[in-house]
């Protein structure tokens, strides 16, 4: 039986350089009912430390690991029911620090680590642990990799003292916005150019951070931040991180995320497909689409996994008034959406583009935690089954439905609408006023047909359930 230490951080020792580690692990029955893993009655979400669970966040930055108040701003989300965080490794922002050691003359040695930055990975993950946080990683951030961002970055050529534009295949310049993929440095890996140089030095971070990351049961791995790389780069490193799992014992998730805002696009069918090698999806793009589109677009994506579920995770929801991807009304109506619809995550982005943590982040994580509370979306399915909306216009409200005819009804703005029932027998409704996180008081009702009208303009939930 394999020592499993994917759950413990006490009993691991790690030798560093290299990229062994040696533990005295507890029993696999005890370390594999604590890891962040698919929810076996439910494989479409969740479960840690051994119950289901909804993954709700929002963060005032992507590397959330280099902010300097990470300790006060996860307890900000704790405090208002999140439990999810997105942690790319990246350090393009002022006063982050960079994983290769920096000599005196500025240059880079990519052959030394710098553990600073390590050791600041390691307290996010301490400190998420404590606080029952999911941390999802992405392991590479294509803005490092172009425009004024690459300019600084380690791996340059003109950084580091390892290699030369022509050793490397790396040129000084990549002027244009990472979407084109110009920098090879996504094209490392054996399929296609084969540049070991280059590899070498990645895997050598890569080997660090996992030394780190992989005994802590609350880390999910995303290979890139919105790449349009070719497949076989995150296929690679998706089986780099497993392998590297796997030799220890240990269970982990990966993903890739990629950019194309339509989830029919070929770009994603490359993690649809292939379950063997992702064991949770991301689609976080759809949070650029709107409205009755951007549900449709997720129950698209749950047929098309249909007989072979993942959790799909959100862990980027746009729209803010201060950013370029809709308003903050958007950006609350695709958090709830996403939630109602079957998502397994739901996280707030990063300002400007998302409303981060934002007052009207909390109050909305806090209200969905507050539903979740009464209302298990894990045993539910969007849509109702033998549920139904009568009267309902385009985007208007949207049902959940959960097994023994309890269901939530979400209204956008205001709005009412008819509840088709099989069974006629009374039910209980409770209404919540989302921006103010405020349950009213308890309504009675009954027949096969409820009317639904929600107390105000606004964003509202109402939760049917059975007296």
């Amino acid at each position: 039986m394999k020592t499993w230490i994917a759950c413990g951080v006490l009993a691991l020792l790690v030798l560093w350089p290299g990229s062994h580690v040696h533990a005295v692990a507890p029993s696999l029955q005890e370390r594999q009912a604590q890891c962040i893993r698919p929810w076996p009655e439910n494989p479409s979400y969740w479960q840690y430390r051994g119950a289901p669970v909804i993954l709700l966040g929002g963060s005032v930055e992507d590397n959330l690991f280099q902010i300097p108040d990470l300790e006060a701003h996860l307890d900000l989300l704790s405090a208002c029911g999140g439990n999810y965080v997105r942690n790319t490794l990246s350090s393009r922002d002022e006063g982050n620090v960079w994983p290769f050691a920096q000599r005196e003359d500025g240059k880079y040695d990519l052959a030394q680590l710098n553990e600073a930055y390590y050791a600041r990975l390691q307290a996010l993950l301490d400190l998420a642990l404590a606080r029952n946080i999911i941390v999802q990683f992405e392991l590479w951030d294509r803005f490092d990799y172009a425009m004024q961002y690459w300019e600084k970055n380690p791996f340059r050529p003109a950084n580091n003292i390892n290699y030369s534009e022509e050793e490397s295949r790396l040129r000084n310049a990549y002027p244009d916005h990472p979407g084109g993929n110009a920098n090879p440095f996504f094209r490392a890996e054996p399929e296609e150019e084969n540049n070991t140089l280059l590899l070498g030095y990645q895997q050598k971070h890569i080997d660090r951070v996992l030394s780190i990351s992989l005994p802590y049961p609350n880390v999910l791995y995303c290979m890139d931040n919105e790449t349009g790389a070719n497949p076989a780069w995150g296929a690679y490193w998706s089986g780099y991180v497993q392998a590297t799992a796997a030799a220890l014992g240990v269970e982990v998730y990966t993903t890739e995320m990629w950019d194309d805002w339509d989830l029919s696009a070929e770009q994603h069918r490359s993690t649809f497909d292939h379950p063997e090698l992702y064991g949770f999806v991301d689609t976080s793009q759809n949070n650029h689409k709107r409205d009755q589109e951007h549900w449709d677009n997720l129950q698209w994506v749950r047929r098309y996994l249909g007989e072979r579920p993942r959790p799909i995770n959100h862990v980027k929801i746009y729209g803010a008034d201060t950013g370029r991807y809709g308003t903050d009304v958007d950006g609350l109506e695709r958090f709830w959406r996403g939630l109602l619809g079957g998502a397994a995550s739901v996280r707030f982005h990063r300002p400007d583009s998302g409303l981060g943590l934002s007052e009207r982040a909390q109050a909305n994580i806090r209200s969905a935690r507050m539903v979740d509370a009464v209302y298990a979306f894990e045993r539910a399915a969007p849509g109702g089954g033998a549920l139904r909306l009568e009267d309902r216009e385009d985007d208007e409200a949207y049902l959940s439905a959960a097994p023994g005819g309890a269901c939530v009804v979400y209204f956008t703005d205001g709005g009412a609408v008819r509840l088709m029932r099989d069974a006629a027998g009374p039910v209980v409704l409770r209404w919540l006023e989302i921006g103010r996180s405020a349950w009213q008081e308890e309504v009675r009702a009954e027949g096969k047909e409820i009317a639904l009208k929600a107390p105000g303009v606004g964003p509202w939930v109402v939760v049917v359930g059975l007296p």
